[in-house]
């Protein structure tokens, strides 16, 4: 660690150091917005892939010299005012042309620091840019410091102009403190960048700034442009509950001055924003160049008629992977030839679109027909987190009933007893062996708006389901519920659906199933995917970057799990969930959508977020300390919750093992201050519609600390992982997982009845999701269903020298191999013979919790965050 005798004899030295920077990429999300077509924006794109890494060395050799400036820092040594010493300015020196360590586009610069030894130890570091353009600061080196050794700074932020900042950018060292150790000269400056982080809550947000502060989302809607476009306020208010996102500033509609209007630069602090080059600015354009170009151009293919609306037969829309659909020349060739939508969107001289073959009709063309995979995917699907244990009958609403009147089930015990295999319902229920896929209370308050929509109808569902001596799950019943049509106090009308395999009864059977899949497929990614990762975590980015210093253990332990969260999450605002968007295009909800998901979060408990204790609500599970997880499952052979709860325990001991690190007592914790300002602002501004509930945790203890942790590292990789990257493999198929419903089951003596009978086929596609709307769906969730290259999993850092604490680095590693160990178990059990839910009838095996994937749509890989 010393550098030996001869560094304490000299009274002067020179540091030696190395800076590692990125220059501006030509891909950089301004330029995306502002090119003319996304033919010209992604084909330019292309060509700046290739060209970059040559490129940028000469631009930085030409452009940087004396125009970078730094003074270092001591973190031992203090000024008058009791200020860490500044050292003399410094400029960036010659280029380093051979440095294996380089990652695409990165330039590396030899620096020297003078550097008396009464300066002490650096801890930080000043830097200013003086050139026009700005760069992607990468790290600074420094070696042989007396007393010391090597140093590390890792930066991975931008760099703008130095008259862009009121106060010149600092970076700290990897070294890590609670705030009442930190080194006194540092104290000051550790202080004065929350001023910066936190702005001053007023003003449009420019590019260049870092300001991290809260707003509700009211960017959703388009009320200048139409009055059908203008959307409700969501947060602040008891009506409209919500998390809160970014403020952006930006000035509001005319027609409603709660509103912000639109603008072509949707803000985010600038080191969230894609940019830099790497491989998930691709997926994220590609988003936007579909949403934007490409379904406006498909719309327009439609409504000139020149593709027909509807699938024909089951073939056909098998056909959107096995052999293409034909679409008009002029819009195939303005797909963009960016690689990953070339690979996503399979042209050919035929002017064919063709998607991926879904992962669910790979071996088997008709297993989603079945009940059992029906009953599988609510165990090992894409929304696996919802079904719960029966433990009264009949099934309870929780809707208020002076509003929504008796919503009660009307399942009898007859209906279920005929296939009980020899049970009563109360012997059943007392066995544990009754099940609920329950979204009748979601549902049920919107449905009379919902079916007042074009082309919608739809139920509010319920499925009973049983778990047989096999350990698999049978469907009994599917009841479908309306709100009565006379008043809405009187109740609800409900359907009960049977299981049946001949004749019309199995077509009623198959369209009831279609019913409850669409009701999951809205829940799902309004709820599960969006709502419970997306959208509640972006506060708790915000309170970090404002609350948490750098050098703070929880922000490192943290840090990783939140990139690119809020630019994904500016997208989603803008293609996605916006008023005319992606989601109200292709899913039940309309423009209804994201009121669905405020109601939801009205119910929203964080602590019932951790696996564990969601498992136990649910019925799920049991607590059990023989078991190796505390707990023992109800459903055994429960994919999900069998590899989560392996993925929960591992990160919750590495959790536990670097919080113990920092924090020796509970007092440690409630004495710091900067832990206490992070989780104030959570509850109270990040979170604040649900601010007055009690169940937050009061975060006193380090118990309290670890648990809060783990579930937000839960939350952003393994819970993101298992209710995103299945959207492809089993929704792109939309058989399997329609996203829309158009029609009611048919009454006997109706036109619709008699095509049933004689078309089951045929009545099917006419109620699901038409072709239109099903392209729209795919386009969007192939992407998302994919990986970056440069992907960094759960067990993984982009960076070894992300702190300096060797003991840190030690327990990170040990999380490393149990995750391995997790992979390897995972495997094995998908080729047990006897854990029939692992494959199902489509012999699908659930990889989706294995921690580490290849680049594309693989089917499995946990990224330590919300990258898109």
């Amino acid at each position: 660690m010393f550098s030996g005798i001869q560094g304490l004899l000299n009274r002067s030295k020179k540091l030696k150091g190395t800076v590692v920077l990125m220059h501006k990429n030509v891909l950089d999300i301004n330029a995306i917005k502002s090119a003319k077509s996304a033919a010209g924006i992604l084909r330019g794109a292309a060509g700046v892939v290739s060209d970059l890494v040559g490129n940028s060395v000469d631009t930085l050799t030409c452009c940087v010299g004396r125009s970078v400036a730094l003074w270092l820092i001591s973190a031992t040594a203090a000024d008058g005012n009791g200020h860490g010493k500044v050292g003399k300015k410094t400029y960036l020196e010659g280029i380093i042309t051979s440095m294996p360590t380089l990652g695409a586009g990165q330039c590396a610069y030899d620096i020297h620091f003078e550097w008396d030894s009464d300066m002490g130890i650096p801890g930080a570091f000043l830097i200013q840019n003086h050139m026009q353009l700005e760069f992607f600061l990468v790290s600074l080196t420094l070696e042989d410091i007396p007393n010391h050794g090597t140093m590390h700074f890792s930066c991975n932020s931008w760099l703008y102009n130095y008259k862009n900042y009121e106060k010149d950018r600092i970076f700290f060292a990897n070294e890590t403190y609670i705030p009442s150790e930190t080194p006194g000269p540092l104290v000051s400056y550790r202080q004065a960048e929350f001023q910066t982080l936190r702005g001053n809550g007023t003003g449009k947000r420019k590019e260049c700034d870092r300001i991290y502060d809260y707003d509700v989302y009211n960017d959703l809607g388009k009320p200048d442009s139409s009055e059908n476009l203008a959307r409700p306020v969501l947060g602040g208010s008891f009506t409209y509950p919500y998390p809160r996102r970014g403020r952006t500033g930006r000035k509001p509609t005319k027609k409603d001055p709660n509103s912000e209007k639109l603008s072509d630069n949707f803000y985010v602090p600038r080191d969230e924003n894609f940019g830099h080059l790497k491989s998930s600015d691709f997926l994220t354009y590609a988003v936007k160049a579909v949403s934007r170009n490409f379904l406006p151009l498909l719309r327009s293919s439609f409504d000139l008629n020149f593709t027909p609306n509807e699938f024909d037969s089951f073939e056909d829309v098998r056909q959107l992977c096995e052999g293409g659909i034909k679409l008009h020349t002029d819009l195939l060739c303005k797909i963009s030839p960016l690689p990953v939508l070339k690979e996503i969107f399979r042209t050919d001289g035929e002017n064919v679109l063709q998607f991926s073959v879904p992962h669910v009709i790979r071996v088997s063309k008709s297993a989603w027909m079945t009940d059992e995979e029906f009953a599988r995917e609510m165990i090992a699907g894409v929304n696996p987190c919802l079904i719960t244990r029966l433990k009264e009958f009949p099934p309870q609403s929780k809707l208020d009933p002076s509003i929504y009147g008796d919503q009660s089930s009307k399942i009898t015990k007859q209906h279920l007893e005929i296939n009980l295999e020899g049970f009563t319902v109360d012997k059943a229920i007392e066995g544990k062996r009754l099940f609920i896929l329950d979204h009748h209370d979601v549902f049920m308050p919107f449905l009379t708006r919902l079916n007042e929509l074009k082309n919608t109808k739809a139920y509010a569902t319920r499925t009973i389901l049983f778990l047989k001596d096999d350990g698999t799950l049978k469907p009994l019943v599917i009841e479908l519920s309306l709100p009565n049509s006379v008043e809405q106090r009187r109740g609800s009308i409900s359907k009960v659906i049977l299981p049946a395999n001949l004749g019309v009864e199995s077509t009623i059977w198959l369209l009831a199933k279609a019913h409850v899949i669409v009701n999951d497929s809205c829940y799902h990614q309004l709820i599960s995917h969006w709502l419970n990762t997306h959208a509640v975590i972006e506060p708790f980015v915000i309170s970090t970057n404002r609350n948490l210093s750098v050098l703070h253990p929880i922000y490192k332990l943290l840090f990783p799990h939140y990139r690119d969260t809020m630019n994904i999450n500016a997208l989603a605002r803008e293609s996605l969930i916006n008023a005319d968007g992606v989601i109200e295009q292709s899913f039940l909800g309309g423009k209804y959508a994201v009121e669905i998901s405020s109601a939801a979060y009205k119910n929203w408990v964080f602590p019932e977020q951790a696996l564990p204790t969601d498992l136990i609500k649910r019925g799920m599970a049991i607590k059990d300390s023989s078991s190796p997880n505390g707990l023992s499952l109800v459903i055994k052979d429960y994919p999900y919750a069998v590899d989560g709860l392996e993925i929960w325990n591992a990160i919750e001991t590495w959790v536990r093992e670097y919080v113990l690190l920092y924090y020796v007592t509970d007092d440690a914790v409630k004495k710091d201050i900067e832990l206490e300002a992070w989780w104030k602002e959570v509850v109270e501004k990040g979170h604040g519609d649900l601010k007055d509930k009690a169940w937050w945790p009061k975060l006193h203890t380090r118990e309290e600390l670890i648990r809060s942790c783990s579930t937000i590292i839960w939350i952003a990789s393994a819970f993101h992982a298992a209710v995103n990257f299945g959207q492809y493999p089993y929704g792109g198929f939309i058989l399997n997982r329609p996203t829309l419903s158009r029609r009611l089951i048919p009454e006997k003596g109706t036109p619709e009845y008699e095509e049933m009978a004689k078309n089951p086929q045929k009545a099917y596609l006419r109620t699901i999701t038409p072709k239109y709307q099903a392209l729209v769906d795919l386009s969007v969730i192939e992407i998302l269903s994919r990986h970056a290259s440069d992907e960094v999993y759960l067990g993984q850092r982009d960076n070894p020298n992300w702190t300096s604490d060797s003991r840190a680095i030690e327990a990170f590693k040990k999380f490393g191999k149990r995750l391995k160990e997790i992979e390897r178990k995972i495997s094995e059990r998908n080729h047990d013979p006897n854990l029939k839910n692992r494959t199902g009838p489509a012999e699908l095996p659930y990889t989706l919790l294995l921690p580490t994937s290849e680049t594309g749509l693989t089917f499995r890989g946990i990224p330590n965050s919300i990258s898109i």
